[in-house]
């Protein structure tokens, strides 16, 4: 069995964003060799997420809208984590879209469902952060 291990680096200008990584995993798949077996894409930082979703404009515009319902970054004396801090909000936005996904290689290709995109969820930016790409298979 193979394994391999590589690292992405992001450093969003912004507070917030979703990037579609995809074609960084396939680079990564392609760069193991592997043909059957399993990735892991694992954001590497509490504020930030990985997810699979459809790469559509207004999707994402719904998620902003969503989340900001779910956990307003202001004002920031709501949270008692933002003592010192104003990232409260980010960490619970990354709770909810997940630290992680699992997919599948097949023939050495990501095995995704129709309009399925991996993405890197950013929600405390500027900043430099990595998410870990793990390959195992053969």
């Amino acid at each position: 069995m193979k394994s391999h291990r590589q690292e992405l680096w992001f450093e969003v200008p912004t507070r917030r964003a979703f990037i579609n990584i995809t074609p960084q995993v396939e680079a990564c798949l392609q760069t193991s060799g592997v043909k059957e077996g399993l990735v892991l894409v694992n954001a590497m930082h509490i504020t930030a997420s990985v997810f699979i979703n459809d790469d559509e404009k207004g999707l994402h515009h719904d998620y902003e809208v969503w989340l900001e319902r779910l956990a307003p970054h202001a004002p920031v004396s709501q949270y008692r984590h933002n003592v010192g801090e104003d990232n409260a909000d980010a960490h619970m936005k990354r709770q909810i879209m997940g630290r992680e996904v699992v997919v599948a290689i097949t023939e050495g290709k990501l095995d995704l469902g129709p309009w399925e995109q991996i993405f890197y969820g950013e929600f405390d930016g500027r900043r430099r952060k990595r998410v870990l790409v793990k390959i195992i298979g053969e």
